[in-house]
């Protein structure tokens, strides 16, 4: 049971890579798993899920770009379960499904969600762990669109992940001496995101399955037991890292 008494916070928990973490926490037996997005129906589905299978979990709304959001999801998880020991940043969209890759309505979208939403929660989460006293883990979905470029997504998807990038290295050098471990996780070629455009497109998936080396697409559990481990007491040692979950695509 890797997350034994841990009380963990998943956002854009409701589908994907995010809904694969709270199932698999809730599995490891976490003392809560708080699901949070903006998809109730689906969120509450995975809640459902969780408790299905002996764990404990419950769903709050959140839109990781509203701060007073923010603030209330970790005042109530604090105040339900007693603390915060683990904080996902996952909820994310894609940078694939607009024409104009410098369209300025999708770079503000894309910076409020990928970045100031990773920013927030590490602001509120951080403040809540250390007024707690307890040695927490953070980590922040990025991409492998946050360490390379690709031609077919809008720019402002690249900026938002490497912002991640760096935002995550920067916390783990300012919070190291409170106990609180913060790290990045960077998926490479998975199954489509609900907002994905382009990526979706078959002749496009095939053209990037090419330079995989492992010769396959990952699977969102694949990322969930990366996560897993990143906020076990396993990596007790590993901050400021960027776990690149990518099947070797960015190694050649």
């Amino acid at each position: 049971m890797r997350m034994k008494d841990k009380v963990a916070l998943i956002t854009g928990a409701a589908s994907g890579m995010g809904a694969a973490t709270a199932r698999l926490f809730g599995r490891e037996g976490a003392k809560a798993v708080v699901v949070a997005d903006v998809l109730d129906k689906e969120g509450e589905a995975v809640v459902a899920d969780i408790r299905k299978a002996q764990g404990k979990a419950d769903f709050i709304h959140l839109d990781v770009t509203d701060e007073a959001g923010w603030k209330g999801v970790i005042d109530q998880t604090v105040a339900t379960h007693g603390g915060l020991d683990v904080l996902v940043n996952n909820a994310g969209i894609s940078g694939s499904a607009e024409q104009d890759l410098y369209d300025t309505a999708a770079w503000n979208r894309l910076m409020g969600i990928n970045a100031t939403g990773v920013f927030l929660g590490m602001k509120h989460g951080i403040a809540a762990m250390k007024k707690g006293g307890r040695r927490g883990s953070v980590i922040n979905l990025s991409s492998i669109s946050g360490i390379v470029g690709q031609g077919f997504i809008h720019v402002g998807y690249n900026a938002s992940k490497g912002a991640v990038r760096l935002l995550t290295k920067a916390g783990a050098a300012q919070h190291g001496r409170d106990g609180i471990r913060i790290n990045s996780v960077h998926p490479g070629l998975m199954p489509p995101m609900r907002t994905s455009g382009r990526t979706a497109d078959p002749e496009t998936r095939a053209k990037t399955l090419k330079g995989v080396p492992l010769g396959r697409a990952g699977e969102v559990d694949e990322v969930a037991y990366a996560i897993l481990f990143l906020a076990s007491d396993e990596s007790s040692y590993v901050t400021g890292a960027e776990l690149v979950v990518d099947g070797g695509l960015t190694a050649v």
